[in-house]
């Protein structure tokens, strides 16, 4: 039976509002108690997760210039790629995987490029995806993707390497997650209990599998414990409403949804630009 929202879940107040803005802004707070602004370069820096980019991993360059948008994400979507469960844990594994989804995006699907931003192989190497998305990232942008229909405009999506119907990632894996995540709420200024969404919430699909998405919650917890571990605080200078398509849905999960290698669900739709 999928695994939808439960007591664990923080509860949703104010869903359709969305704090965003620089962490540590005025009454930030620093190690030592200082109090300053925390600059994007420095959010790019502070916990960041080792990140390959496309040039370690030898990505092929897009087919088209990719298309970066002026702004910040508002949600960070959890997916998982539905390939195997492999117990190679080795980098040229993680950048292998980065070709083979890069070529299943642009010569299958006919993308510009890989469709997510970012990408967690089973030996937690994360993984630069779509062309610019480091770059973005550190400019607090983003770089508009393929992984979420109707909702690229908005939302960051993280590619997780295997398939989590029925067997729950390995720990190296979801630690990399949670790191990731923490940065990319640092960088944001997300608030992880309501930026951090599985791929079912906005479309009808079983990713990132029962296993996984039973574990959002945990996920949540483990990112904010890094933020406030890290002493960051994330203070709030701009607070914009969200407007009633950024928010989940929660479609109902298909009974039954075709199963194919890398498919993982509606990643395009008639509401986003072409990918």
């Amino acid at each position: 039976m999928s695994v939808r929202r439960g007591p664990n879940h923080p509860p949703r107040v104010g869903r359709r509002t969305m704090l965003r803005g620089s962490a540590l802004a005025a009454g930030g707070a620093l190690l030592g108690g200082a109090v300053g602004a925390l600059t994007m370069d420095a959010a790019f820096a502070a916990g960041a997760p080792k990140v390959y980019s496309r040039s370690d991993w030898r990505a092929r360059s897009p087919k088209v210039a990719i298309q970066v948008l002026d702004r910040a994400p508002t949600h960070i979507v959890v997916h998982h790629t539905a390939t195997s469960n492999t117990s190679d844990t080795s980098k040229s594994h993680a950048a292998s995987l980065s070709r083979a989804i890069q070529r299943h995006h642009m010569d299958t699907n006919g993308w510009s490029d890989t469709g997510q931003q970012l990408t967690i192989s089973r030996g937690g190497h994360v993984m630069e995806g779509r062309d610019r998305s480091l770059a973005a990232i550190r400019e607090g942008r983003h770089v508009l993707g393929a992984h979420t229909a109707n909702h690229n405009s908005h939302t960051i999506g993280i590619e997780n390497e295997g398939l989590y119907t029925s067997e729950e990632p390995p720990e190296v894996l979801f630690d990399a997650l949670a790191d990731t995540c923490a940065w990319l709420c640092s960088v944001y200024g997300l608030d992880p209990s309501e930026a951090i969404v599985g791929h079912r919430d906005y479309n009808a699909t079983a990713c990132p599998g029962d296993e996984l998405y039973a574990m959002l919650p945990r996920l949540r917890r483990k990112v904010r414990y890094r933020l406030d571990g890290a002493l960051i605080r994330l203070s709030y200078f701009e607070r914009r409403v969200v407007v009633p398509e950024e928010l989940p849905g929660y479609p109902p999960v298909p009974e039954q949804e075709r199963r194919a290698l890398f498919y993982h669900g509606p990643a395009w739709g008639s509401g986003d630009v072409p990918s």
